[in-house]
């Protein structure tokens, strides 16, 4: 399925907001990263091209960095750079509760957003732009060392 598929098939009320997404991550991220799906989701990876390697779980796959996914009681977001940069993920929580009013759902690297009305596009766009290509690779490297 193509990522323009995956938008059509999502319900008018979700539709709008993961194409939102879609064009904050892409105005925000650095060069280096390439949007593909990926396990089902529109993924931000870094393509073999830069990476030869691949991801560790599956090396035919380009190294995945972020995610967007409709699922069933909102939004997810898979940030994998979250789970690796214990500093980002403090960050994030805080820039994420001052423009959010309510907690943070999050998991290791899955922010849930549940309230699609209360989605911090800004905050979104500020993540996706705080990490390069080559700075998720060496990330990636240090915590499979």
């Amino acid at each position: 399925m193509s990522v323009e598929a995956y938008i059509a098939s999502l319900s008018d009320e979700r539709r709008p907001v993961v194409e939102r997404l879609r064009e904050t991550i892409i105005n925000a991220l650095p060069p280096g990263f390439a949007e593909t799906m990926q396990y089902g989701m529109i993924s931000y990876v870094v393509p073999h091209t830069l990476y030869p390697g691949g991801y560790h779980v599956d090396p035919s796959l380009p190294l995945p960095f972020l995610s967007i996914a409709s699922q069933k009681y909102g939004i997810g977001l898979y940030h994998m750079g979250l789970y690796a940069s214990p500093e980002l993920m403090e960050w994030f929580r805080q820039a994420y509760s001052e423009a959010v009013p309510t907690n943070l759902d999050i998991g290791k690297s899955c922010i849930r957003l549940k309230n699609l009305n209360t989605i911090p596009f800004d905050v979104i766009g500020a993540l996706a732009s705080k990490m390069s290509a080559q700075e998720w690779i060496d990330c990636y490297e240090r915590s499979r060392a």
